[in-house]
């Protein structure tokens, strides 16, 4: 049975709608990663069981196929609850994200980690970075997105331009949208049709308001075999 279950080509953008643990063994290469996958704590997802019953199990069989997949650097938003199930990481960055409403043991919670696993592509990095949440009717649909800001941030310090990013839980496609304005070529792996078709919309509207001092090629045709509007984005 062919694991990919829909894709769809924008511009530098494979977005494909399948399981990551079915997909993954399916691509080459990649330059480095970036995501946030689901942080078994209970998040009402249509097609995933958010239960932290074998969540460190299933953890290290995704990024066993991310250390198949590059030799770059592997950039993980890991929640706070789960740091200790993880591996030793080379470091963590501090996601600060002034004003948010989260709570703590301590009472607020500011920031987040990012597990960082290899060296960053872009030279030396500060471990600390701003991205505010701020609400955004594009991704409507999704329980919790991350901000456009967080995957700026992290897209651009850990690769190159005209680097290719995997995300293998892309959701409504933060990343793909960082990487569309930052010049970067992307991939996209997601399991729910519905936040699918949230993150391909969104990375079309990135393609059709340019940024002006990011030279990009002109999308190519898309590809799919059921999202609408077949023609190429313009």
């Amino acid at each position: 049975m062919d694991p990919i279950k829909k894709e769809v080509t924008i511009g530098d953008c494979r977005l494909i709608l399948g399981d990551c643990l079915d997909v993954m063994p399916t691509l080459g290469k990649v330059d480095a990663v970036v995501t946030d996958p689901p942080y078994g704590v209970g998040f009402k997802y249509k097609t995933h069981d958010d239960t932290n019953i074998g969540y460190s199990d299933w953890c290290l069989l995704w990024k066993h196929d991310l250390d198949e997949l590059t030799d770059g650097p592997i950039a993980i938003s890991c929640g706070m609850v789960n740091i200790q199930d993880w591996a030793k990481p080379t470091w963590i960055l501090c996601w600060h994200k002034p004003a948010s409403m989260g709570r703590c043991a301590v009472g607020f919670n500011n920031w987040e980690p990012v597990l960082i696993y290899g060296k960053p592509r872009n030279g030396q990095i500060a471990d600390v970075f701003k991205a505010i949440i701020i609400p955004d009717k594009s991704i409507n649909g999704h329980p919790c997105p991350k901000p456009l800001g967080w995957g700026l941030a992290l897209v651009e310090r850990i690769s190159k331009p005209t680097d290719t990013i995997l995300d293998p839980f892309m959701g409504s496609g933060t990343t793909g949208v960082a990487c569309v304005k930052l010049g970067r070529k992307f991939i996209g792996i997601e399991l729910d049709e519905g936040y699918f078709d949230i993150a391909c919309k969104r990375i079309a509207d990135a393609y059709r308001q340019p940024d002006m001092f990011i030279e990009r090629p002109a999308p190519a045709e898309q590809t799919d075999m059921g999202w609408p509007n077949k023609k190429a984005v313009k």
